[in-house]
């Protein structure tokens, strides 16, 4: 299906990278939708409701045949970690990760007509510590902003990363052989 052209649901950097560089034809177009994390809910049914919603919003629009809808969040310790919401909450993140493992969970809903697939991918990453200069460099380049647990893989954060159990295109926010093998089953 690498031939049809797909809306992706997102204006997000990182899946309209990943997209292109795989020569997958795509327009973007930002479903701006609420992404509020709701009472009990896991970080799968986040993301997995999160890309379905994203997804349907686009597809309820008319257009594309096909429509991609993806989120990504991060977890450790069973604590959702989205988007900081400023520098000191991004260094509280940080903190968190520091010499840890986590979780990279993004989910992803593909839709053509009335025929949907709703899947996810989990990649296990693991930082080396960090002292309180690294997070205080880190944060004051502004990296951190709009990424999911406060870091991004493909950049400055790689110095941080120790280990990668999984997919890295999840962490950089689309696992796109996921993407490719769920096409296959509209």
């Amino acid at each position: 299906m690498l031939t049809e052209k797909l809306t992706l649901a997102s204006q997000s950097p990182r899946p309209a990278e990943l997209l292109a560089a795989v020569g997958w034809p795509f327009e973007a177009i930002a479903a701006n939708i609420d992404e509020s994390l709701h009472s009990g809910e896991d970080a799968v049914t986040y993301v997995q409701r999160l890309a379905r919603t994203k997804a349907e919003t686009i597809a309820a629009r008319g257009g594309s045949s096909l429509v991609l809808g993806a989120d990504t969040t991060v977890v450790v310790d069973n604590e959702i970690l989205g988007q900081p919401e400023d520098d000191d909450d991004a260094r509280r993140m940080l903190k968190l990760l520091s010499g840890r493992w986590h979780e990279v969970v993004t989910g992803v809903a593909l839709i053509v007509g009335a025929k949907a697939v709703v899947d996810y991918e989990t990649t296990r990453v693991r930082f080396a510590e960090l002292t309180e200069k690294e997070i205080d460099w880190y944060v004051a380049s502004g990296e951190p902003k709009g990424k999911a647990g406060a870091y991004g893989i493909q950049g400055k954060a790689a110095l941080f990363i120790s280990e990668i159990a999984g997919d890295y295109f999840n962490v950089v926010g689309l696992p796109v052989r996921l993407v490719f093998e769920m096409s296959d089953k509209l």
